[in-house]
């Protein structure tokens, strides 16, 4: 894959911090021309290395989200992870190295037997393993490429969100546009309601740190060719510690406390096996599963996903 230009990366950097920042306001930031920064992010999101969307903040409550792990017969995989796919309470579906192992991030709940009766060709699921999500120390939203100076970072990041609020019907229809595409503006919005109410309502919306986006990148344009889950097992007693350091380490894009023997799960980019190696070696815990993802099959919201 063609590795992002400087400038296409430094784009991209600012959309980490906000995904709804104009051009204007990340050219000003960034020393560009708003045509040059309008023109990165219609190439990236036209050939489709980009996707800006609003997700689900955890602050906000688990909603009894589960990490799954799903095995599978050889061959099968792809169905079963696309049907997981097009769920609205699935978040996250990755194919795992090998071809027979599906790992995938739900709310709502979802458990074996709903799997079973929502998938099709579910005889060929051979294990299932459901893992509650106690805490999340990180998410992909947190996630940066670290291009960006301290100055940069600061003039682009957002207010940290208010006070929550109730949702009630429009608010959930205007989340769930944006899970599709978090850039839409207020006028782009106005089929959902005339155009100064939708525009009062995303103020609102956030204020209160409802929309909460990610930019979605594919980051082997960044020269970060593995994509790896690394599931460990530590002591109860420095779990809290543990995934509060592994949050802050720059190769996590996402850090979960779960249930089971394997109690807290890392996702980690690297630039190769060597980098992943060495971040695997670095772990001072008694175990750990290291599982690289062959594909990624959906990362972000869909429709729907901010009713859970």
């Amino acid at each position: 894959m063609q590795l992002l230009t400087e400038n296409e990366q430094r784009v991209v950097s600012a959309l980490q911090l906000d995904g709804r920042a104009g051009p204007g306001r990340i050219a000003e930031v960034l020393d560009l021309s708003p045509r040059t920064v309008t023109r990165v992010i219609a190439r990236l999101t036209a050939d489709g290395r980009l996707a800006v969307v609003n997700v689900p903040n955890p602050a906000h409550g688990l909603r009894g989200a589960m990490l799954l792990r799903v095995k599978v017969l050889r061959g099968r995989t792809p169905v079963i992870a696309e049907g997981l796919a097009k769920r609205d309470d699935v978040l996250f579906v990755d194919i795992l190295a090998g071809g027979e192992e599906i790992s995938a991030v739900a709310l709502g709940g979802l458990d074996g037997r709903l799997v079973h009766d929502a998938l099709p060709s579910t005889s060929a699921v051979t294990e299932l393993r459901a893992h509650s999500i106690l805490h999340v120390f990180s998410d992909a939203t947190q996630w940066r490429t670290g291009l960006l100076t301290a100055e940069e970072v600061a003039a682009l990041t957002p207010a940290p969100p208010g006070e929550d609020l109730t949702l009630d019907e429009l608010d959930r229809r205007l989340l769930a546009r944006l899970a599709v595409d978090a850039r839409l503006g207020p006028g782009e919005l106005a089929a959902e309601a005339p155009e100064s109410t939708v525009r009062r309502r995303l103020d609102r919306l956030t204020a209160a740190g409802r929309i909460r986006t990610y930019a979605n990148i594919d980051v082997r344009a960044l020269g970060l060719a593995v994509d790896a889950n690394v599931w460990m097992t530590v002591p109860p007693g420095r779990l809290d510690e543990a995934g509060q350091v592994l949050a802050k380490h720059p190769a996590v894009h996402g850090t979960l406390a779960t249930t089971g023997v394997t109690n807290l799960m890392a996702a980690v980019w690297c630039r190769d096996t060597s980098d992943l190696y060495a971040f695997v070696t670095s772990l001072d815990v008694p175990s750990a599963e290291v599982t690289v993802v062959a594909r990624a099959v959906k990362r972000g919201g869909r429709p729907g996903s901010q009713k859970i």
